[in-house]
């Protein structure tokens, strides 16, 4: 379980946000905290609860130790009530059997909470069986809800809420995210510079046409030192018959782009900065057959050639381009 101080580190604002709130003494009845997938809605949302019913708080924080807490962090705290899909979506009955639990008092205390996770997935039902129960809160209780795009959710129910928006993963903590879903160090350090959400860069770990592409670059790359004549016809008939539309060429060109940016860290003795460590030994073979110099116009014909796919230029004759600028 993450802390507050690792939750603090991740999204500053949201974390202020809420010791503020409680500093205050100003808490709100709804929350509705969104934001991509892995950003730490449910560790937030369960050290929120947990300060609401801790019997020994230290400031905004809930101590953790009491019985409160632990029970909380078990899911076994009777006063807390944590909504998640059936199938597909949340239906009327969850919202129905969820306010039948709220007209009874607390069994440790007053207070309630409930959690409804993925609540954008709510039929058109449950959303107006809850937008009831958010119209009429009890001072004692406490509605969190959760949801990756809060355009999905009922305007009122969003005006009826206190938002809190948490903001993308930085690239080290979507690192070690999905080094956490089990995915290699050296894979995730890559995923992570090339998709900036965690379900995108967990997505190319399953990737066949990833994989592909990123084979495709290396021999790019390697032709371009030991048979340069023959590259522009390796872009012709195998290059561009993968990557077949704009954005898939994207993905390409950030994969060259990164290539020769850990070419310039490997001079430099940057190791902690490389991105394609599966080739750290290639890289270095490479590294010093270029200038600086050398190394940071590739880069800049590389930016550029993106630019030109964003202006509608032909696609193929982007790469062309790009490939001879990288022959010279």
């Amino acid at each position: 379980m993450k802390t507050w101080t690792s939750l603090k580190e991740d999204q500053p604002v949201v974390m202020k946000m809420i010791e503020r709130m409680i500093k205050d003494d100003r808490m709100a009845h709804a929350y509705l905290l969104h934001g991509d997938p892995g950003t730490g809605k449910q560790a937030i949302a369960l050290h929120l609860a947990m300060r609401i019913f801790c019997k020994s708080p230290h400031g905004a924080e809930p101590c953790k130790t009491c019985t409160d807490c632990r029970r909380v962090e078990s899911g076994n705290h009777p006063d807390l009530h944590w909504l998640k899909p059936e199938g597909a979506s949340i239906k009327k009955e969850q919202i129905q059997d969820l306010q039948r639990e709220f007209t009874y008092q607390g069994l440790e205390s007053n207070k309630k909470v409930y959690v409804i996770e993925n609540s954008d997935k709510m039929t058109t039902n449950a959303a107006n069986r809850l937008l009831k129960f958010l119209e009429e809160p009890s001072r004692e209780t406490t509605a969190i809800l959760l949801t990756d795009n809060q355009y999905r959710l009922l305007d009122t129910i969003r005006s009826r809420c206190q938002l809190l928006a948490l903001r993308p993963l930085s690239p080290k903590a979507l690192e070690a995210a999905l080094i956490n879903e089990g995915i290699s160090p050296h894979n995730a350090r890559l995923f992570q510079a090339i998709a900036p959400q965690l379900e995108q860069a967990k997505a190319l770990d399953q990737d066949t046409w990833f994989a592909d592409a990123r084979k495709l670059m290396v021999q790019l790359v390697s032709m371009l030192h030991s048979r340069s004549n023959e590259s522009l016809f390796f872009v012709e008939k195998q290059w561009m018959e993968h990557f077949k539309d704009r954005e898939q060429l994207k993905i390409g060109l950030n994969l060259l782009l990164h290539w020769f940016k850990d070419l310039i860290y490997i001079q430099i003795e940057d190791n902690a900065s490389l991105v394609m460590l599966d080739y750290k030994e290639q890289l270095e073979q490479q590294a010093f057959r270029y200038t600086k110099q050398q190394l940071t116009t590739i880069l800049e014909t590389i930016t550029h050639a993106v630019r030109k796919l964003d202006q509608n230029v032909h696609p193929t004759l982007v790469m062309e381009q790009l490939t001879l600028q990288m022959q010279r």
